[in-house]
């Protein structure tokens, strides 16, 4: 799925909320991670910090109705792409490191993970990790075998 300009300004626009809730410079830092949810039938896209409280909606006209069985999929290049063009601003929100940006389902359970900003580490995205499981359960083999 292409993303319009209306759909990454209205993503966008959302996403300067967020860093609105939480400015850079609050010295009573939050625990917290941003949790993106979508809803294919609305278009809605909707953010809620770890208590559920939510910060933000909108609704992206391009996601409503959308009935492919890839939807997650699809949006998920263009909720990392905005985040990413956005950094500068939410890798300085008055949040407590490691924080991360989430997409949940409906069910808020973890779909992905699309952002997550530490000091010195930065993940975009989470095929980075792929695989890191099976890597390190045969090097802890080959090491224990010698």
């Amino acid at each position: 799925m292409k993303a319009t300009s209306q759909t990454i300004q209205q993503i966008e626009r959302a996403l300067r909320k967020i860093a609105a809730k939480y400015p850079q410079g609050r010295e009573d830092l939050a625990l917290t991670d941003i949790h993106l949810q979508v809803k294919a039938d609305s278009g809605e896209l909707l953010a809620f910090n770890d208590d559920d409280e939510e910060l933000t909606r909108c609704v992206v006209e391009q996601w409503m109705d959308n009935g492919d069985e890839n939807f997650y999929e699809e949006i998920t290049p263009v909720l990392r792409q905005c985040i990413q063009g956005m950094k500068d601003t939410l890798e300085h929100l008055s949040l407590l490191k490691p924080y991360s940006f989430v997409l949940v389902d409906e069910d808020k359970e973890t779909l992905c993970d699309l952002y997550l900003v530490d000091d010195e580490t930065v993940i975009v995205d989470g095929e980075l990790l792929k695989g890191l499981d099976e890597d390190l359960d045969d090097f802890l083999k080959k090491l224990l075998e010698e």
